[in-house]
């Protein structure tokens, strides 16, 4: 939560920031599925080659990058670590009870390739991009104005709950909270039941909040048109330069899926 403080964007001059928001969208939306039915262990450098070929040429600091992939990479580290040691028939290497098999390596090497690949062309999509322009752009491509007021909402409290996450934390540590570091191996049922008010405080606050928002549209005339809300549209007319990037990214992502059916 303390990540949502930050915003996504970095205002940098590249041809990815030029590139026009709904052809971006589009275009490495296309290429994000083509890296998902990849299932070729031989096709994995080439993803990450292109994903790092963008990603260069959108000259983001490649610690935005890596502060951004520490979160989800948790989620699939147990994953990594466990695949190589139990999936498989073929042994290459055993220390003692340790057995290090075949197919649950070339299983990891395609689950990190894709893993990084996809989540490298997401952090780009939004570290070139204004939130707000990323929706217009879904907008503009059929996104209903219901989705795309939720998703609006969604985005903005985040930030809410974050600061009130953080200002209630503070509070538990100025009451002693968390001061016993000598047993810190060893949590015990108090400890669960304070996380646990914590937890249920933050959901009941969030909630209530929620309530306050939605009666405030509603008195503000939210829901109420019957008329459609205008779909945003391009500013000025796309340059060469977009189509010719956008041709590029769509060539790619019919490249993978045509080698990956030919290797298949």
């Amino acid at each position: 939560m303390g990540a949502a403080s930050h915003d996504t964007y970095i205002h940098r001059e590249s041809v990815i920031h030029r590139w026009s928001p709904q052809l971006k969208l589009v275009s490495l939306g296309l290429l994000m599925f083509a890296f998902a039915t990849v299932q070729q262990l031989a096709l994995v450098p080439w993803m990450l080659g292109l994903a790092a070929l963008l990603y260069g040429l959108s000259r983001l600091p490649v610690s935005f990058l890596r502060q951004r992939l520490s979160y989800p990479g948790l989620f699939i580290l147990a994953v990594v670590v466990l695949l190589p040691l139990t999936v498989g028939e073929t042994v290459l290497v055993q220390w003692g009870w340790l057995t290090l098999r075949e197919e649950g390596l070339r299983a990891t090497g395609l689950i990190v390739g894709r893993f990084l690949s996809i989540l490298t062309l997401g952090f780009i999509l939004l570290g070139t991009t204004p939130f707000l322009t990323l929706l217009g752009a879904m907008r503009s491509l059929g996104l209903p104005t219901l989705l795309a007021d939720m998703t609006l909402l969604s985005y903005r409290y985040l930030f809410e709950i974050a600061a009130m996450l953080a200002t209630m934390q503070q509070a538990m540590r100025l009451r002693g909270f968390g001061h016993n570091r000598q047993r810190w191996l060893r949590v015990n049922r108090q400890t669960m039941q304070q996380l646990a008010m914590l937890a249920g405080n933050l959901l009941i606050r969030s909630y209530e909040q929620s309530e306050r928002v939605y009666k405030a549209m509603r008195l503000r005339g939210y829901g109420q048109r019957r008329q459609a809300a205008p779909v945003p549209r391009a500013a000025s007319p796309l340059s060469a330069q977009n189509w010719v990037l956008t041709g590029a990214v769509l060539v790619a992502a019919v490249g993978l899926v045509l080698a990956e059916m030919r290797l298949a």
